[in-house]
């Protein structure tokens, strides 16, 4: 329900007899009503975002990705943050109070600047709508119910209109010049082929999400919830959403790719070759910062990190006993047989049964610098294999706030040359405990937690890649002041991950703000990194197909751990690790300014 402005006035009125403490609490939770109403209101329209929260709310439906789609969420939050200015002074709001009106703010001009900038992101990349589609119905659509079933059936009859405005899209900014790199072409033609292999698109084995439709029949039957006839009926039901509706989209999807891939070039271009490019990367770079810094400033702290951390590198490798030169003991670390597991189903679960290790060792001590922990739990898995790319990144899906789904941390496994075990322990750290899992399960958590009470819903799902990454990748670190890493060469690999987020500011500026080549960058990654070759070329392709999100990490990293020396010089005895890491955690993702300023905050009080 929408709070009108009459309302909120009376509230603060009565509020306001009773002295300024208490007319500032009642304008405080006259803006959570506010927002909460209005973030309600757009999650009303936007259908996979309330299942991804695990509500089954127009759980028939997709949410609608047309321009017109867009167009009425954003005219939502225009109008939603017009009536925000019009009622709130931010001035005379509580700290939480004033943090949620500027982001809520904020989110206004992130949507704007998507909007602005929505021709030219490529939608048919690696994670495009073409395997979002799959992945969200067998990951995110849970079958608990008979109704549950329909849904899925609906959503899969939807899924080939849902897939032609997606093409439609790609075709209007390919005739705008705005085209993905050849290999991006033929990536997503491979996982098109993936997708639609396998029962009931052709012979064999079930396809993915054949298989997935059928085990959630299975288990309704098994639970008593429908008989035989009718898992039947829904089999048959979902042969016919597949062979009639999704299968005849991705044909279409498929034709349109081989038609189009010739008008691309041979060699992938940055963001800068394509039309208004600078405009768009700096925006992408001020939308995964969060801060103002350029290209170049960017560029220069990733050239500055680089040198420092092969001098860490160095001397590790002095200390390990490896006569040779840097370059050689990368090539020694790519080659040696000892760090990679067969590629095996007892080589993969022998990987997955390591990370699980880490996981548990770590989660053990985190009461040592950590006030608080999530209740949510924890899953290490292997990425799906009609999604699963030779030397993807690890990466994390959040669970469901209410527990239903517990937090995943993937990993590709298919080619297991590029999955080295002296990487495994940070990547898990950094996924994991105490990375990205603990910092968006407490985010999810917090509006229950006592201390919290009051905080807009809104701002338990906000992500900022640069606070989030930062975070990831300063987990890595801490895991090393914490005691971990006794391996020195797992330490060496956290090194290696460490100087690969500080190769990627180089190396995402160079192609798109600079003009390099594929060849270029690979050649500087190469030079400085001790990642096997097959992950190096898949890290590049992705820089080539996501501008500036590589820089999200280290950017992150280097201010969280400038607030944290600042702290320690003005507190001295005083400074608390549990402490700064509440002032860090505490209010969910943050922009890096407003992060700032609420660590600015915690030093005063402490």
């Amino acid at each position: 329900m929408r709070v009108s402005r009459r309302e909120f006035s009376l509230g603060v009125a009565a509020a306001a007899a009773a002295g300024p403490a208490a007319a500032q609490g009642a304008q405080d939770a006259a803006l959570t009503k506010l927002l909460d109403a209005d973030y309600e209101a757009l999650l009303q329209m936007d259908p996979d975002a309330l299942t991804r929260l695990g509500r089954k709310e127009h759980y028939g439906e997709l949410t609608d990705r047309s321009d017109a789609g867009v167009d009425a969420r954003l005219k939502r939050r225009r109008a939603s943050v017009a009536a925000m200015r019009k009622a709130f002074d931010p001035k005379a709001l509580g700290e939480d109070a004033r943090t949620s009106f500027e982001m809520w703010a904020l989110e206004l001009e992130r949507a704007e600047r998507q909007r602005r900038w929505a021709g030219h992101s490529y939608v048919f990349d690696r994670n495009g709508a073409h395997t979002r589609l799959p992945n969200f119905l067998i990951n995110f659509h849970r079958v608990t119910e008979v109704s549950d079933m329909d849904a899925y059936v609906a959503r899969l009859a939807a899924a080939g209109p849902a897939l032609d405005e997606q093409i439609g899209r790609a075709q209007r900014a390919a005739a705008a010049g705005v085209r993905m790199p050849r290999f991006s072409y033929d990536q997503s033609l491979e996982e098109v082929r993936r997708i639609t292999t396998g029962a009931p698109f052709t012979g064999g084995p079930d396809s993915a999400l054949f298989a997935d439709a059928k085990g959630k029949i299975g288990a309704l039957r098994a639970r008593g919830k429908i008989d035989d006839a009718k898992a039947a009926a829904y089999e048959k039901a979902v042969v016919g959403a597949m062979t009639e509706r999704v299968k005849p989209a991705y044909d279409r999807l498929a034709a349109w790719l081989a038609a189009d891939r010739d008008r691309t070039s041979p060699e992938p271009r940055g963001a800068g070759a394509l039309p208004d490019g600078a405009a768009y990367y700096d925006a992408m770079l001020a939308d995964q910062t969060t801060t103002a810094m350029t290209a170049d400033e960017i560029h220069k702290l990733g050239l500055s990190e680089v040198k420092r951390l092969r001098a860490e590198m160095e001397a590790l490798k002095g200390r390990i006993g490896f006569a040779g030169s840097l370059g050689e003991f990368f090539a020694y670390m790519r080659t040696e047989p000892r760090f990679y597991l067969p590629a095996t189903d007892a080589g993969r679960a022998e990987y997955l049964r390591l990370a699980q290790g880490y996981l548990d060792g770590m989660k053990a001590k985190l009461p040592e610098v950590f006030p608080r922990l999530p209740r949510a739990a924890l899953a290490a898995r292997r990425v799906e294999a009609f999604r699963e790319e030779p030397g993807g990144a690890a990466h994390y899906s959040s669970g469901a706030p209410d527990g239903s789904r517990p937090g995943v941390f993937y990993v590709h496994l298919a080619d297991m040359t590029a999955t080295p075990t002296f990487e495994l322990e940070g990547t898990a750290y950094h996924e994991g405990w105490p990375g990205h899992h603990m910092q968006i399960s407490l985010a999810q958590e917090m509006r229950g937690a006592q201390e919290m009470k009051g905080l807009p819903v809104f701002r338990t799902q906000a992500g900022y890649g640069a606070y989030v990454e930062g975070w990831g990748l300063y987990s890595e670190l801490l895991a090393k002041e914490m005691g971990f890493y006794q391996d020195p060469y797992s330490d060496f690999g956290r090194l290696g991950r460490e100087i690969w987020r500080g190769i990627r500011l180089v190396v995402d500026t160079g192609i798109h703000a600079k003009g390099w080549s594929e060849a270029q960058a690979l050649d500087y990654y190469t030079s400085n990194s001790p990642q096997p070759a097959a992950k190096i070329r898949s890290e590049i392709r992705r820089y080539f197909t996501t501008p500036g999100q590589a820089t999200s990490y280290k950017v992150g990293m280097v201010r969280i751990l400038a607030l944290r020396a600042r702290a320690k010089a003005a507190l001295g005895p005083r400074f608390d690790i549990k402490g700064f890491h509440e002032a860090v955690l505490g209010a969910g993702s943050l922009p890096l300014s407003v992060l700032d300023a609420r660590v600015e905050r915690w030093m005063k009080r402490a």
